[in-house]
Parts: structure tokens; sequence; C-alpha cells
């Protein structure tokens, strides 16, 4: 009698979550169960203009193509344009001087290990339609706004 029970809660929840993951919202506009041909892949944005942050604190993006960049314990690339000694030159914005302190705060005369590998913060963008809308407001937004 128990496992007759059992049995029946176990398949009414099956059915149940069956039922209730067709209706599940997400962004691939098809049921779950169904394979959708991937999408093409898209092409790096690569206008050099520089993008309003998405968020705060988020680190800038990187606007033109990286794919030939070498950074690894040899070189770094980024480094040839963005470095305190070659903005100037290359006309390229100039790593924030966090960039150039290690844990202690202290500053180095070359950039810190700690930020050597520019792309674990830095991604390239695509020239692709968002998936989902951002409702982020910048501080000086919402300040201007105020003051209005």
């Amino acid at each position: 009698m128990k496992i007759s029970i059992v049995t029946t809660v176990i398949l009414a929840l099956g059915i149940a979550a069956g039922s209730l993951a067709q209706n599940i919202a997400t962004t691939r506009n098809a049921a779950i169960d169904v394979e959708l041909e991937p999408a093409k892949m898209a092409r790096v944005d690569n206008s050099d203009i520089k993008r309003k942050r998405a968020y705060p604190m988020q680190p800038p993006t990187i606007p033109h193509k990286v794919d030939q960049y070498q950074v690894d314990l040899n070189a770094n690339k980024c480094m040839s344009c963005h470095s305190r000694r070659r903005s100037q030159d290359s006309q390229a914005p100039m790593v924030s001087v966090t960039h150039y302190q290690d844990r202690d705060g202290n500053f180095l005369a070359d950039i810190s290990t700690r930020r050597y590998f520019c792309q674990q913060c830095h991604v390239t963008q695509d020239t692709v339609k968002p998936l989902l809308a951002n409702e982020f407001v910048d501080i000086d937004e919402i300040l201007r706004r105020d003051s209005e």
C-alpha cells in the first residue's frame, strides 16, 4: 500500500514537472527539448569607439580585434599601446594606475603581475543584438535627472 502511494506521488510530480518544463521562459524561443540550429558566429566589433559601461565598476571593453595578440609570460601586446610610456604616441587610453599597484598598494614601475593578463577582465564585443534589455542607469545620469 505504501509503495503504491509513493509511486503515485512520484508519478504525479513527474507529470507536473514535465508540464511546467514546457512553460519555462528562456532566451531560446523554443521548447527545452528542441535542439535549435546554432546562430552564425558574430564578428568582433572593431569600431575603436569607447563604449558606455553596462554596470558599476565594469572593466572597459576592448573596442578592437585582439585575435593575434600575444599575452603570455614573455610578452603583452596590449602594453605596446596602453602602457604609461606608449599611450601618448599611440593615442590609446592608458591603463588605470591601479594596474601599476601591488597587493599592498605600492606603486610599481611596470604593470603589476596581478593585472598582466588583460583578457581576464577586459573582453571584446561582438556585433550582435543583446538577448536581454539592460536597465542599468549610470550614477551620473541619476544625479543629472535629480538636479533638473
